[in-house]
């Protein structure tokens, strides 16, 4: 998009302090990113091909994340099979991505209004509801870490202390576990929503996303490494159970490709938010930067993706799933019948 020449100083202050989804908002709508010339060419650089997607996209995505979301935690909620802490832990990774699915379609949404003269604020309510925004995406990765964390540590108990397995983590542990997640993510979103504006908020969010992986490298290693060694160890004892052994391997395997879809999903994300505060003027960087849509929208289908992943793995889940489908579907049967009949 060109850029407007009537653009004031002040925007240009506000762009040049913004957070991520507000400084966009400004490139893609109001002033775009200056490129900076390129000294070993005679010739103008040419501008970042913007990738402009349209806002249906972002809602769409937000709705089916949503209703997936909804889905997985009214199976666990409804099925007692599924009352057990690694379901729990799903459980609330199906909120955060619930969370930023929603907060970021709303958003789309409400750039969208602005962009077409539909919403009419002042530049700071814009500002305040930005940072409530970018709270919610804040709250929701450190909730997803974390909750894939949780899961990888279950996992590592369920291998290593299959037979302590119920006393290490019991249910109760886990909610109270689940409870210090989200504690703990509600005061990174307050955190980032007061200092929104300074560096080292966005510098902490990235060093928790590599020492995340870090830790899950470290879990993964030795949980794959020392598993087969262990299942013929523990087989020879009393009250061995395969069947326990081989579901608890599947659960570390479903683990894995959630966290291959996170870290594929999110990783233009953190890079952009590293390279935001590294060479923010860079050519090439700017040009990075300029596809952060395309970003969201990566975002947004990790939240889709992974309710299917839970379907696909667990055939629990999947029996559960089905029987809340039929249910409504069954019901809204009935009620259109019923109201057929009152008719007549």
């Amino acid at each position: 998009m060109n850029v407007s020449d009537g653009s004031s100083h002040q925007e240009e202050e506000l762009l040049g302090n913004s957070t991520w989804a507000y400084s966009y908002y400004y490139q893609n709508y109001t002033v775009a990113t200056p490129l900076l010339p390129d000294k070993t060419s005679t010739s103008k650089p040419a501008a970042c091909e913007q990738v402009h997607i349209a806002v249906e996209v972002f809602l769409i995505l937000g709705i089916i994340s949503l209703l997936e979301n909804i889905l997985v935690i009214t199976a666990i909620v409804k099925n007692k099979n599924l009352h057990s802490p690694m379901y729990f832990f799903v459980c609330s990774l199906a909120v955060a991505d619930m969370l930023v699915s929603v907060s970021n379609a709303w958003e789309t949404i409400i750039i969208y209004l602005l962009n077409n003269r539909q919403l009419v604020v002042e530049d700071h309510f814009i500002r305040q509801m930005d940072n409530v925004f970018d709270s919610m995406i804040c709250i929701s990765v450190v909730a997803s870490m974390c909750s894939l964390l949780a899961i990888a540590v279950d996992r590592y108990v369920t291998i290593f202390y299959a037979l302590r397995y119920h006393n290490i983590m019991t249910v109760r542990r886990a909610g109270c576990i689940i409870g210090g997640i989200w504690t703990f993510c509600t005061g990174c979103g307050i955190v980032f929503i007061i200092y929104s504006d300074t560096t080292p908020v966005i510098i902490c969010l990235v060093s928790m996303f590599f020492a995340m992986l870090l830790i899950m490298a470290s879990l993964y290693s030795h949980m794959f490494m020392l598993a087969r060694s262990h299942v013929k160890r523990i087989a020879a004892l009393p009250g061995y159970n395969s069947i326990h052994q081989r579901t608890s391997m599947k659960g570390a395997i479903t683990l894995t490709i959630l966290l291959g879809i996170f870290i594929v999903c999110w990783a233009p994300f953190f890079l952009h938010l590293i390279l935001m505060i590294s060479c923010p003027r860079n050519l090439y960087c700017v040009c990075f930067m300029s596809h952060f849509n395309m970003y969201l929208i990566l975002i947004m289908c990790n939240s889709v993706i992974d309710p299917l992943i839970y379907a696909f793995r667990s055939q629990e889940m999947r029996k559960t799933f089905k029987e809340i489908i039929c249910c409504y579907s069954l019901r809204n049967a009935c009620t259109n019948i019923c109201a057929l009949t009152g008719k007549y």
